[in-house]
């Protein structure tokens, strides 16, 4: 009872409407995600021109091709879902077969939530870029959180599915294909962000000798900056690392009843190697 998932605060009879509601969120989220996409696309060609213009709408074209993946996704999903239910409730009702496999059920609920919640912040990361008010690291994060959404849906279906089903084959060609867009997505941010960047700070032209060397002090100070804050993150990511693994339950009990700590990963990367010493 204690490892059982706590996401839920509902009584098991409603866990059936319960999913059917969230697919129903999910595919309403998609379709809005696709629509807000489209009224991006039209305000970024009336409010930019020349790269800026080329690199929108190479994003905005690749999050929607992702949109598109992911509404055929989860619209295959519920087409398995319902194959299921059907083929392993016998003389039980719908109902009963969800609170019979309320484990499976809570799994894709969840699923389900992560994927519409993933969408919708692939299409507000996607407007701050537009506008120039947010990252480009943002639209490469939340691309890969939808794919490992996908993958938990998928498993999730998985779990009930008969092997030579024929929806479980149009599901998983429909996860590769979301992570086929999703790699899009990561591919044209990133060109994009370098159209963008490189434009921006390596046009040098019209400046005077005492505003170049100005630049160039900046620029070292900046990059010193960086490196001491590069080096700060990798540490904390390394402690976040240890912690997480300590949660996940990599401790190793003793026999004694003592917990011993599991070898912590290793930490190269976390500061710089000491210096050669000369002989």
């Amino acid at each position: 009872q204690e490892l059982r998932p706590k996401s839920l605060d509902i009584k098991q009879e409603e866990l059936g409407d319960v999913v059917e509601k969230e697919m129903a969120s999910t595919s309403e989220a998609i379709e809005d995600a696709v629509r807000r996409i489209e009224e991006m696309m039209s305000q970024a060609r009336n409010e930019s021109s020349g790269v800026k213009l080329e690199v929108n709408e190479r994003i905005l074209n690749s999050c929607t091709d992702l949109m598109k993946a992911i509404r055929l996704l989860v619209m295959t999903s519920t087409n398995l879902q319902k194959e299921i239910v059907e083929s392993g409730r016998g003389a039980a009702t719908t109902q009963e077969f969800y609170a019979k496999n309320s484990r499976w059920t809570e799994g894709l609920i969840s699923a389900s939530k992560a994927v519409g919640w993933g969408a919708t912040q692939l299409v507000e990361s996607a407007d701050r870029v537009v506008l120039h008010t947010g990252k480009y690291e943002e639209l490469i994060v939340c691309s890969h959180e939808i794919a490992a959404s996908t993958a938990q849906l998928v498993a999730a279906s998985k779990v009930k599915a008969e092997k030579s089903s024929r929806n479980l084959g149009k599901l998983q060609e429909c996860s590769r294909n979301v992570n086929e867009m999703a790699a899009n997505v990561v591919a044209s941010t990133k060109s994009g962000q370098e159209q963008i960047e490189e434009k921006d700070t390596m046009d040098f032209s019209g400046m005077s000798l005492i505003k170049l060397k100005k630049e160039e002090m900046e620029t070292q100070v900046k990059v010193l900056e960086l490196e001491k804050r590069l080096e700060g993150e990798r540490v904390r990511l390394g402690e976040l690392r240890k912690q997480h693994y300590a949660l996940a339950g990599t401790y190793d009990t003793e026999e004694d009843g003592e917990a011993k700590p599991a070898p912590a990963p290793r930490r190269g990367i976390l500061k710089k190697p000491p210096l050669a010493q000369k002989p």
